[in-house]
């Protein structure tokens, strides 16, 4: 049964019926029966969820609100907050994986007996999977609550498991407060944990685990450990990691460096994305702390006290990984304790990953692999491992290339680990004794250590780029469109993708691959760089995604809704199974009806995404519903399309000859400032 008091914003509105937020403005204004607001502000109003959802079947916009939309609305609308409510779901749902046959029992009874038998069941099952000392508070009364653990349950049947139907949920809180907290993406998750090199039952510790993606990453079934600060978000990823796996889970929400809960724990590996640039880390308080065993880090080097509490809580021999600022790699403040670390060979990698790849998501972020020192002399004598991957693999939010990331830079740690050296690569890998390395400041910057890539810089391969780029141009002077000749007035009637998706000519879907939980590498994900790039799928989806994807076929049209949207990709064989990305709109035409490239073609006009883009805010977004096409029989869509597709590929000519350009002139700079090319 619907909640009758669940409140709904406009945003939530317009994900509910797949339009965009101008377009329940536009609702609101033109319709008398709109529903009125029930709350909120005049700025930001909310909604009754079941007067907004007879509205929208009455008008024809929606059949049902999808489940899934409406068990987030009962979150979201909690009366003391979203992670209220998603922790009273997420136990639930415990109870659901855990203990099935008494879910189903109380499932099945009243609303009475239920909210009378819940909460002891819930308390029972997360007393048995997290500990007595949990941070998960469970009221004593949950009748309020009782649409949302019944619409829980029902969501798991639906997605097909607990785990699945948690991570929807906790997935969209997260992405509905971007700015609350600082989550770890699961691609460096993947990479971290694999670096990590934890076996199937090693004992893992995240010290300021978020939302608990770290943690979920490694494979196996050894205990899980966990340290937060912030009281709902360690609960949140409490219940995620005790669905997500079968092992020991034990979360403590409490400061990590002025009360560590695990003081007498030695685990094989830990993983930690730690807070950068905080001032009030307890420097004053923890000044003889045992942990600072290599020197009490300034009050400016928080990441430094971090990684030392990383290396208090391994066995002898134990790995951990940090997700690091670059600048902790160089600041003058921490060189004496980034010396003790080298001098007694804790520190033993320095990664370099392209910007982008984390939060904060405009710095290229650093690797560091640290070894708590045991007996024996590490490998090879002292040296330190550096890999630059700054560049090579993509720069920007959902452009880096994380496959071939992943593989080289695990591959490059392997091999050091163990034997201790590493061929060196120009500008990719290189180690270094660490006697060269305690100078004055100790500067650990991968790219200050690696001899630059000078592939570009020589004659020989200056020369193959050149003629390479030459073929470009000539390819691309060959499909240079004719001279444009002045046409008549088309008369043709009108259209837009709203009416067509009515009709049945194509169906429209909305992109959303990109809200996964953590895993392996599974499948590429086209993103909206990738559309406006003209580029392969740059992205990956994990495995144990919390909704199917939508996987794109052969001759779709897609479409990016940020930015402006003047631009749009009929989908070939070679991108053809991908998943479908977020911020992206997929048409996919009856070629019976609509030709394709006819429809990408006249999408892709200025005029058409101008009247069809939403200024609202400060990001513009299409509505692509209304991006007009006109009426034209498909002999005509097919003369048109031919066209829109030569113009594609002179685009696509002109981009590679632009980008063998700058190759080329780049290569040209190095050459000659290097010497290894002659001036002519």
């Amino acid at each position: 049964m619907p909640d009758e008091h669940t409140a709904v914003t406009a945003a939530g509105i317009a994900r509910l019926a797949g339009v965009g937020r101008a377009a329940v403005s536009n609702w609101r204004r033109r319709h008398a029966d709109f529903p009125r607001p029930v709350g909120g502000s005049e700025a930001s109003p909310t909604f009754d969820l079941a007067a907004v959802e007879e509205w929208l079947r009455d008008q024809g916009k929606i059949r049902a609100v999808p489940l899934r939309e409406r068990v987030w609305q009962q979150v979201s609308a909690h009366p003391d907050g979203a992670p209220a409510g998603l922790a009273l779901a997420g136990s639930a749902l415990l109870v659901v994986r855990e203990q099935p046959s008494v879910w189903l029992a109380l499932a099945e009874g009243t609303d009475a007996a239920l909210a009378a038998g819940l909460p002891p069941a819930l308390r029972e099952v997360l007393a048995g999977r997290l500990g007595s000392q949990h941070p998960v508070n469970i009221p004593d009364d949950v009748s309020a609550a009782l649409p949302l653990l019944r619409g829980a349950g029902e969501l798991a049947a639906e997605a097909g498991s607990a785990p699945r139907a948690y991570e929807f949920l906790l997935t969209r809180y997260l992405e509905a407060n971007p700015r609350q907290h600082t989550l770890t993406p699961p691609e460096p998750a993947s990479l971290m944990a694999a670096t990590a090199g934890a076996g199937r039952h090693a004992a893992v510790l995240d010290p300021a685990c978020g939302a608990g993606t770290l943690l979920a990453a490694p494979p196996g079934d050894g205990p899980r450990y966990a340290q937060e600060a912030d009281p709902d978000l360690a609960a949140l990823a409490a219940l995620r990691l005790a669905l997500h796996t079968a092992a020991e889970v034990r979360v403590a929400a409490t400061d990590t460096l002025r009360a560590d809960a695990f003081a007498d724990l030695a685990v094989d590996a830990v993983l930690c994305h730690p807070p950068f640039n905080e001032r009030n880390w307890g420097h004053d308080e923890l000044a003889y702390d045992p942990r600072f065993g290599y020197g009490l880090p300034a009050r400016t080097e928080s990441e430094l006290a971090w990684v030392q509490h990383a290396l208090a809580r391994l066995r002898d021999g134990g790995t951990a990984v940090l997700l690091m600022p670059p600048a902790a790699a160089s600041r003058r403040s921490g060189r004496r304790v980034r010396a003790e670390l080298l001098r007694r060979g804790a520190l033993r990698a320095v990664v370099a990953l392209p910007v982008g790849a984390a939060v904060p998501y405009g710095l290229p972020l650093h690797l560091w692999v640290l070894r708590r020192p045991g007996a024996s002399a590490p490998a090879g004598g002292l040296r330190l491992l550096f890999v630059d991957a700054a560049e090579r693999y993509g720069v920007g939010r959902d452009r880096v290339r994380w496959a071939p990331l992943h593989a080289d830079v695990t591959a490059a740690w392997r091999t050091f680990d163990r034997a201790g050296e590493i061929e060196e690569q120009p500008g990719a890998v290189r180690t270094v004794s660490v006697v060269d390395l305690l100078d004055d400041d100790v500067d650990l910057t991968p790219a200050r250590h690696l001899p630059p890539a000078a592939a570009d810089g020589s004659a020989a391969a200056l020369g193959a780029v050149r003629e390479q780029l030459a073929d470009a141009l000539r390819l691309s002077v060959e499909r240079t469109p004719p001279p444009p000749a002045r046409a008549a007035s088309r008369e043709a009637p009108l259209t837009t993708v709203g009416e067509l998706a009515r009709a049945g000519a194509l169906k429209l879907r909305m992109g959303g691959a990109g809200a996964v939980p953590p895993g392996g590498a599974a499948m590429a994900v086209l993103t909206e760089h990738d559309v406006a790039g003209g580029t392969a799928p740059s992205g990956r989806l994990p495995e144990g995604a919390a909704e199917e994807p939508f996987l794109v076929a052969a001759g779709d049209v897609v479409v990016p809704v940020l930015g402006g949207g003047r631009v749009a990709r009929v989908v070939d064989e070679d991108t053809a199974g991908a998943a479908l990305g977020r911020n992206l709109a997929l048409l996919r035409p009856d070629a019976a009806a609509v030709d394709p490239w006819f429809l990408a073609g006249f999408l892709r006009g200025t005029a058409n995404a101008r009247q069809a883009s939403s200024h609202a805010s400060t990001s513009t977004r299409l509505d692509v519903r209304r991006l007009q096409l006109p009426r034209l029989p498909p002999a005509q869509q097919r003369h048109h399309g031919e066209l829109f597709r030569a113009l594609a590929a002179f685009e696509d000519a002109l981009r590679e000859a632009g980008r063998l350009g700058g190759r080329l002139v780049q290569g040209l700079y190095d050459g000659l400032a290097e010497g290894s090319v002659e001036p002519w």
